[in-house]
């Protein structure tokens, strides 16, 4: 009966090497097989629409100030505050209410005589300038050119612009919220019908801001010819601007 031959055994550094070069072979293997195709991303349409509605304003402001000059600057103010006390009498005469009168500018400021390119003397101060304005809501266009006429007639020498209002502007910005939507649908379905893809759900809508009033004059609009200042209000155009994203679906 021949021996038995010894049982050979790998040192435990050289089992741990073996371990470790097969670990690293795995690894390279995985890494060359072809990655598994990622979840297809969802296809998206995303577009604006505008909407927009018309109205005819129903109220007005304006801004409106008396400008003195004096050699002090004491008397520059005391001149104008009598001048737009008178100012605010008239207003107050005219039926304007409290809380429609809000003093909107107030300064003064030196006056400085020319300048002279050969003086070697600086400029000097010779009077003083005080200005001193109020804006007004009007509520009754049909008495702002009489209105007009009362504040410069107390004393007003300066009018800085009139804007126009419409007071329900907020109810009216609906009407073309929904028409700016109906835009952007109407849109959406034109290009899917074109592309051949269906309309998916809607993942996002978002309102990119009402635009400030734009006034559109006509002839006809608001025309006060008994008016001694005729005044013609027009036409404000309220719009508004909305983005909407779709998912178009299989």
């Amino acid at each position: 009966m021949s021996p038995s031959r010894p049982e050979r055994r790998f040192p435990r550094r050289s089992l741990a090497l073996a371990l470790a070069l097969a670990s690293a072979l795995l690894l390279d293997l995985t890494a060359q097989r072809p990655a598994v195709a990622e979840e297809r991303a969802t296809a998206t349409l995303t577009l604006q629409g505008r909407g927009s509605v018309t109205a005819v304003p129903d109220m007005a402001r304006v801004t409106s100030g008396v400008v003195s000059e004096a050699p002090t600057a004491a008397e520059a103010l005391s001149a104008n505050s009598a001048a737009l006390n008178a100012v605010f009498s008239a207003l107050r005469s005219a039926g304007v209410e409290e809380r429609d009168m809000q003093t909107s500018d107030f300064s003064v400021q030196p006056v400085y005589t020319g300048y002279d390119p050969d003086s070697k003397e600086p400029p000097r101060i010779v009077a003083y300038r005080v200005s001193n304005a109020v804006t007004v809501r009007v509520r009754d266009l049909a008495g702002l050119g009489p209105l007009l006429d009362a504040m410069v007639a107390a004393g007003a020498n300066a009018v800085n612009g009139i804007s126009f209002l419409v007071s329900d502007a907020d109810t009216r910005l609906d009407e073309a919220r929904r028409a700016a939507v109906a835009d952007a649908l109407h849109k959406a379905e034109l290009y899917t019908g074109a592309a051949g893809v269906k309309l998916g759900r809607v993942l996002t809508i978002a309102e990119g801001g009402a635009t400030p009033p734009r006034p559109k004059y006509r002839m006809e609009a608001m025309a006060m010819a008994d008016a001694p200042t005729p005044i013609a209000a027009g036409e404000e155009t309220l719009e508004v601007t909305v983005t909407i994203v779709w998912e178009l679906a299989d």
